[in-house]
């Protein structure tokens, strides 16, 4: 049988693994694999990303270039842009973008790219995984009628199967080896080959009954996530009119030890997972009949933030006898999330989108991303690229407003609040120490 000749060529490791897509996902997995004494062919577009690998670099925070040449050097890891080389591998992995059209509907193009390009040189027995986000259904939908339609039968000449990413960038606690990893396949025979691949490389695999499960549950997590944002987003703006401190609400809410989980509330929400994952689920709700009221809340509350954010800095402003108009705005942090260069669908993006047609003069500083472009999703102008400035005295005192959207750890909070004259903090990054000895005046979120 073909499940239990794959399986013995994984448990052997000499089952040849091809990852397409080496990106936040893709990258890290294929590492992991090299690491294991697996034979690996990573598949990219970039020729860019493709030539840095060779050489032994890292792009990802989260892989660590030593990895990556240790990998290269003794022969596990090579990455090419010539998806022929598809027919040599006995795995192949799909890790592709999937983003949101403008009008918010699934963007599948990278999958029937990816798809497309696996149908062009499979041959009889293959393990076919799709990691990528998408909605319950894509992979026996989607993919299977494009293998099955180049002759190829499942269990007899290939095997199906998704298994969701739960990547979770910079974070050092959780990463690809101890994430616990749900497989589904499209066959019985598709899920016990893919949960032994995955056994290989991780310390827990949970399988599950189809591949719409895997995907469903995926969807549900990062929903679930987006959920709770807003309700900690919509309780943040219940809290500033009734003058209370929302994190001292939150942190007094947490201490029951059960029935309660903590979400804080920030700028917005960014990421490829969180703004995104939840369309996708509503968007396949919508095809059988559906309106999933909860998750387009949920997206309203979080989308507005931005909104939101401006508004307290011009209220702010206004309390000084100043105007948006004309002032220099100081943002501290352009990444979706603490410590990483991620960029994907950031929060500040938006808010310096609105700041900047109110004629603010934004400038920002990110310790992580040396310049910010404005072809985001969910910005709302196409304005002049800007540049990291270094958080000079001069650059902090000379800010009508300092904003800070991304705490940051290696910024000096102390240092920002003994200069600055006004300061809003969208994410709680100013300890009560740092807030008593401030001379700005602070507003937070």
């Amino acid at each position: 049988m073909l499940k239990d000749q794959l399986i013995g060529l994984i448990n052997d490791r000499n089952a040849r693994i091809g990852v397409i897509g080496l990106g936040y996902v893709g990258l890290p997995l294929i590492v992991e694999f090299a690491l294991k004494d697996f034979d690996c062919i990573g598949f990219e577009v970039d020729a860019k990303k493709a030539d840095e690998i060779n050489n032994g670099g890292s792009y990802i925070v989260d892989v660590p270039a030593e990895n990556v040449q240790k990998c290269v050097s003794t022969g596990k890891l090579a990455a090419t842009t010539d998806f022929s080389r598809l027919n040599e591998c006995d795995v192949i992995i799909i890790c592709v973008p999937t983003p949101l059209r403008k009008t918010k509907d699934p963007d599948m193009s990278y999958i029937l790219t990816a798809g497309g390009e696996i149908c062009n040189y499979m041959r009889p027995g293959q393990l076919i995984i799709l990691e990528s986000t998408t909605y319950p259904g894509t992979t026996d939908e989607v993919l299977q009628p494009m293998f099955e339609g180049k002759g190829f039968e499942l269990d007899r000449d290939f095997l199906l199967a998704f298994s969701p990413e739960r990547v979770d960038p910079g974070n050092p606690q959780f990463q690809t080896h101890n994430i616990p990893k749900v497989v589904g396949g499209v066959s019985d025979d598709s899920t016990a080959a893919a949960s032994a691949l995955y056994s290989q490389i991780v310390d827990t695999v949970h399988e599950v009954s189809s591949a719409r499960v895997a995907e469903a549950a995926k969807l549900w997590e990062n929903t679930f996530r987006a959920i709770n944002i807003g309700m900690a987003n919509e309780m943040a703006k219940v809290c500033n009119a009734l003058g209370i401190d929302t994190w001292e609400v939150v942190r007094a809410a947490a201490t029951k030890p059960f029935g309660f989980m903590p979400f804080f509330p920030g700028p917005g929400i960014g990421g490829h997972c969180i703004p995104l994952d939840p369309h996708y689920l509503s968007w396949k709700a919508r095809q059988h009949g559906f309106d999933s009221q909860f998750i387009s809340l949920a997206e309203q509350i979080n989308s507005t933030m931005p909104n939101y954010v401006v508004e307290l800095a011009s209220t702010a402003l206004n309390d000084d006898k100043k105007a948006v108009n004309g002032s220099k705005i100081l943002i501290l942090g352009v990444a979706y999330k603490k410590d990483i260069d991620d960029m994907r669908e950031s929060p500040a993006l938006s808010i310096i989108d609105l700041l900047r047609a109110d004629g603010a003069d934004v400038v920002y500083h990110d310790p992580f991303v040396a310049e910010v472009t404005f072809d985001h999703a969910y910005t709302i102008g196409d304005g002049e690229p800007l540049y990291n400035n270094d958080l000079t005295d001069e650059l902090i005192s000379g800010a009508d407003c300092v904003i800070i959207c991304t705490e940051h750890s290696n910024v000096d909070y102390d240092r920002v609040c003994r200069l600055a004259t006004l300061v809003v903090d969208t994410r709680n990054a100013l300890s009560n120490d740092v807030r008593e000895g401030a001379s700005a005046r602070i507003v937070r979120l």
